[in-house]
């Protein structure tokens, strides 16, 4: 695939980095959605060295609903078509934090923004068909479960539950969406990258890092689901799926409740104000 344009969010570092990068040399247009930072310049640099088409990013702090409402109303004053939607940003901080909205951090950055930044994108999507969106989770939301008193904070903090929640939460959003968008010519996947070595850990301990990165992959191997999900032409029609390592498998039992995947939805409509 190639003359597509390409929004992604976290592309300024780890498998979005190269996402972006491979995308971009494939000779797609690629808009990233990341923090205006000397990482994200250095990003541009790094992508824009074997763009045929210049990448750009547009500011966005997805801990802010205001920011993602801003970054979509830029967007669709500034591009008429959108063909790929990749959610891809991610934290896992190891402290309790919330969001300039009171939410838990990971809840608010992993699954809200990005529900919020695809609703606001949506017309422009269908109006690109075929397109598609890409959601990052992770294997880990297999050990998630949805706490829908927890949104706004944890009682008592556990950073891994959090986690596991909000990747649980991008697997039932992407297959409500998914369900929601059938027959629009717009598709919505989730998957799982694999261990990745990248910024997401950067809040552990440096020794737990350095074991890591042992057994980690690099964010080479972990962007090709990604990439093959946001370009792979034999994936055109494939909707609703996810996919481990390039693998498409059954997420867990919990990811394919669908009276669960409608209340997640319906709530984070109303959190989002939607």
């Amino acid at each position: 695939m190639q003359g597509k344009r390409i929004l992604i969010t976290g592309g300024n570092s780890g498998i979005g980095l190269v996402a972006a990068r491979e995308l971009a040399r494939a000779g797609n247009e690629v808009v990233l959605a990341s923090r205006d930072t000397e990482k994200t310049q250095r990003a541009l640099t790094e992508i824009n060295a074997v763009a045929a088409t210049p990448a750009v990013n547009l500011p966005v702090d997805l801990a802010s609903l205001a920011s993602v409402r801003a970054l979509a109303e830029r967007f669709l004053a500034e591009y008429d078509r959108l063909d790929v939607l990749v959610n891809n940003a991610g934290l896992f901080p190891t402290r309790q934090q919330f969001t300039a909205d009171g939410f838990e951090m990971q809840f608010g950055v992993n699954h809200l923004s990005h529900f919020l930044l695809t609703h606001l994108l949506l017309d422009r999507l269908r109006d690109s068909a075929p397109a598609r969106v890409v959601n990052v989770s992770s294997k880990l939301h297999a050990k998630g479960k949805i706490d829908f008193d927890s949104f706004r904070g944890m009682a008592k903090y556990d950073a891994q539950a959090a986690y596991g929640q909000s990747k649980l939460a991008n697997v039932l959003f992407s297959a409500e969406l998914a369900a929601r968008l059938e027959g629009s010519g717009v598709t919505s996947n989730a998957l799982h990258p694999g261990g990745v070595a990248t910024d997401i850990v950067r809040d552990l301990p440096w020794v737990v890092r350095k074991l890591l990165g042992f057994i980690f992959i690099s964010p080479e191997e972990g962007a090709k689901t990604t990439i093959m999900l946001a370009s792979d032409p034999e994936l055109d029609d494939v909707n609703g799926a996810y996919f481990d390592q390039c693998r498409r498998r059954e997420p867990s039992p919990l990811a394919q409740d669908e009276s669960l995947r409608t209340r997640l939805w319906d709530v984070s409509a109303e959190l989002a104000g939607i």
